[in-house]
């Protein structure tokens, strides 16, 4: 059995991001059926896409109207949103969303949480966070909505102080070239195979051609070795 290590890049106020996660895992069962024979650990890379947004955040209408150029441009991209959060299966409640926050405290704080606990864990805070603020409106760039989403998830906030103390500094993850720029970029093996809104069969597709690239190319470098 084969062990591929699956990525993908996101910032917690990217529908786009929890659209392609919600892809992501879609193509990943697609492929266990398709080719049991390869194993994947998928992870996920934070990266804070709007260092710029104050510490105390801003208001979530007034920075989209001013960011797409007017109301009907918000309009439209909204409606794009959640056309494309219905074909995924993913509720996305744009009307209860009021702040647009600085991510660098969630992102701070998913990445302790990630040495701190299981995998299970992690992953279950990852998904808790992205419905905070997605589907219940709340704020994640406030400290004390963080420790509440730390306790519901089996966290102690006391582990978190670091994490929690600050925003304005700017959150850099693991640099992976293109995800500086954008997400999600999603990756294999630490190879980007796939950008942005991707659908799960586009997913998939990418996913299998870059699989089937790079057993074609271990292949000839064991012909080669025995040669």
């Amino acid at each position: 059995m084969s062990v591929v290590h699956i990525e993908m890049t996101f910032d917690f106020i990217c529908p786009w991001c929890l659209i392609g996660k919600r892809n992501l895992e879609a193509a990943v069962r697609r492929l266990a059926s398709l080719r049991p024979q390869v194993q994947v650990q998928l992870s996920w890379l934070g990266m804070q896409l709007l260092p710029e947004v104050p510490e105390q955040g801003e208001p979530f209408a007034d920075f989209y109207v001013r960011r797409l150029g007017g109301k009907r441009a918000l309009r439209a991209r909204q409606a794009e949103v959640r056309a494309a959060a219905r074909r995924a299966g993913v509720e996305i409640d744009l009307a209860r969303i009021q702040t647009m926050p600085n991510s660098a405290r969630a992102h701070r704080l998913f990445l302790r949480a990630a040495q701190l606990g299981s995998a299970a864990q992690s992953r279950a805070l990852l998904d808790g966070l992205f419905r905070a603020y997605f589907q219940d409106g709340e704020d994640l760039g406030q400290a004390g909505t963080l420790r509440a989403l730390l306790r519901r998830h089996g966290y102690d906030p006391e582990d978190f102080a670091e994490a929690l103390a600050e925003a304005s500094r700017y959150f850099i993850g693991r640099r992976v070239g293109l995800a500086d720029i954008s997400v999600p970029l999603f990756l294999v093996d630490g190879r980007p195979f796939a950008l942005g809104a991707q659908s799960p069969e586009q997913l998939l597709a990418a996913l299998c051609r870059t699989l089937d690239r790079q057993a074609q190319a271990q292949a000839q470098s064991a012909q080669r070795v025995s040669a």
